[in-house]
């Protein structure tokens, strides 16, 4: 058994994207980051039919068991199926509220959320998580507006659900994110692009846990 989210603060999340590895080279880089500290994984092909994401979602199940916790993007079905632990809910996606009149009760069940507004509303519904963007420019959305710091701040504040920043973020602002009140950071290309996926990972890990004890020792002293 893997520890409870919450003991393993701050979290790194790995969302998925196989073009950029490879398709054949997803289930390597998954494992690979998992051994470097990735708490998280976050299946998201969108393009992928139901199908084939279920045997996807089923492999990675395997990968990740008693290692991190497997999320699937907007795919209830596929998340049961493949006893995932969570549903990862896209902006555009059902309410949280109307999730959780579905889904089992263990299921974990995260919101994408954009601004202070979205992430107090997911909240008071009952959201696990919250993964909040766009922090930083990114070419996953180009054209995206871009919160910074202050989104982290603002949408941080009073929400009883760990937030994670995702967004352009990398091993140099990685810290700056947890500094400003994320429990954690949901990265694509810093891990996913990577030559190395597990030292990719270790060292987001290492700044991240850098940050967030340094963040602890200040709210200790307060």
């Amino acid at each position: 058994m893997i520890p409870p989210l919450t003991e393993r603060f701050p979290l790194l999340c790995l969302v998925t994207d196989r073009h950029l590895c490879g398709a054949e080279a997803l289930e390597a880089t998954v494992d690979a980051a998992v051994s470097g500290g990735v708490d998280l994984v976050q299946l998201r092909e969108k393009d992928l039919p139901a199908g084939e994401l279920l045997r996807l979602a089923r492999s990675l199940r395997r990968i990740t068991r008693g290692r991190a916790a497997l999320v699937i993007n907007d795919r209830l079905d596929v998340a049961l199926a493949a006893e995932a632990d969570g549903l990862h809910l896209p902006e555009a996606s059902i309410s949280v509220a109307d999730a959780r009149a579905v889904a089992p009760s263990h299921l974990m069940i995260s919101k994408a959320v954009h601004d202070a507004a979205g992430a107090s509303e997911a909240d008071a519904e009952g959201a696990d998580m919250l993964v909040l963007g766009t922090v930083f420019d990114t070419a996953s959305k180009p054209g995206a507006e871009s919160g910074g710091l202050a989104l982290v701040r603002e949408a941080t504040r009073g929400v009883r659900a760990p937030v994670l920043a995702i967004g352009g973020i990398g091993p140099a602002n990685a810290g700056s994110v947890i500094e400003a009140g994320a429990s954690g950071v949901a990265v694509i290309s810093a891990i996913m692009s990577a030559a190395d996926p597990e030292s990719a990972a270790r060292e987001l890990k290492q700044v991240m846990l850098a940050a967030w004890n340094s963040r602890e020792r200040v709210g200790a002293g307060a």
